[in-house]
């Protein structure tokens, strides 16, 4: 049996109770560290909790040695645990359907996601429209196509959830090409950063019919589901200067907003910006 457990987003506390009896049932438990990681829990704390040695499930492993986790599933029961939902990331998607394909059952445990604990900013569900990656720019690479999806979700009336770039277990380039292998040092876009990139695309834009402006409201996340969750509303040229302290940020851009929306949105406008009276927030 493969096991698709998801944990949550605050701490291994959060797994449910279902969850975690699987989880004590097996003879191999993965911990997927990709696509999200929990950063107020260490390794040796999560194993402590779940009574079982985590083996580490990096991009790696997942996507090209996934052999490995299906035939533990072949022969007894293995857990593929998950930061937030298991259907979070469509790899987690393939990682069923191999396993169906050789026969193996599986079993899904569902569980809190940024998908929709951020609801904790107080925009409806519903109206979200499609959630966008904004990954990390390099000097030679650049993409910026997430920004035509936020301007149609805006154009529509919906939110937009932006997910922001993690860089885990990524290869030195310049070590790579000395046929060397060392990893970067863990990175996690925050706010700003994204943000950043954000106003250089909105500033080159060349007409006037853009819907999104350096003065729209936007909202940080960071660490949602946890006890130090922290939001912020304010002006994306302001949002810049926020430091919303550590992982993981999201970042969101609120379309039209239903007046209960607007009076909950208020409630994160930072103290200084409504003392100064800077014409920071119309919501």
């Amino acid at each position: 049996m493969l096991y698709l457990i998801g944990l949550g987003l605050g701490d291994p506390s959060d797994i449910t109770v279902k969850g975690l009896e699987m989880v004590r049932s097996c003879e191999h438990v993965y911990l997927e560290s990709y696509t999200s990681i929990m950063t107020s829990t260490s390794l040796s704390d999560m194993e402590s909790f779940f009574q079982k040695k985590l083996i580490i499930a990096d991009r790696d492993l997942v996507e090209q040695g996934a052999d490995q986790i299906l035939e533990h599933a072949k022969t007894g029961n293995a857990a593929f645990l998950v930061i937030g939902d298991p259907f979070g990331a469509t790899t987690h998607t393939d990682l069923v359907l191999r396993a169906r394909e050789l026969s193996i059952p599986t079993q899904i445990v569902h569980n809190a996601s940024i998908l929709n604990a951020v609801g904790a900013t107080g925009l409806q569900l519903y109206s979200f429209g499609e959630t966008v990656s904004i990954p990390f720019w390099t000097d030679t690479w650049k993409p910026d196509s997430f920004f035509d999806k936020i301007c149609q979700n805006k154009a529509r009336g919906l939110h937009t959830l932006c997910l922001l770039d993690i860089k885990v277990k990524e290869p030195n380039l310049d070590a790579m090409m000395r046929g060397k292998v060392v990893f970067e040092p863990p990175r996690f876009m925050t706010v700003a950063q994204a943000v950043n990139q954000l106003l250089q695309i909105i500033n080159a834009q060349t007409t006037d019919d853009c819907p999104v402006t350096n003065g729209d409201v936007c909202l940080g996340v960071a660490r949602v589901g946890s006890p130090t969750q922290h939001i912020v509303a304010c002006p994306i040229d302001q949002m810049v200067n926020q430091d919303l302290g550590p992982p993981l940020h999201s970042l969101v851009i609120p379309g039209k907003l239903h007046p209960l929306e607007s009076d909950y949105i208020a409630e994160f406008i930072p103290r200084n910006t409504v003392e100064n009276k800077t014409e920071a927030v119309v919501l």
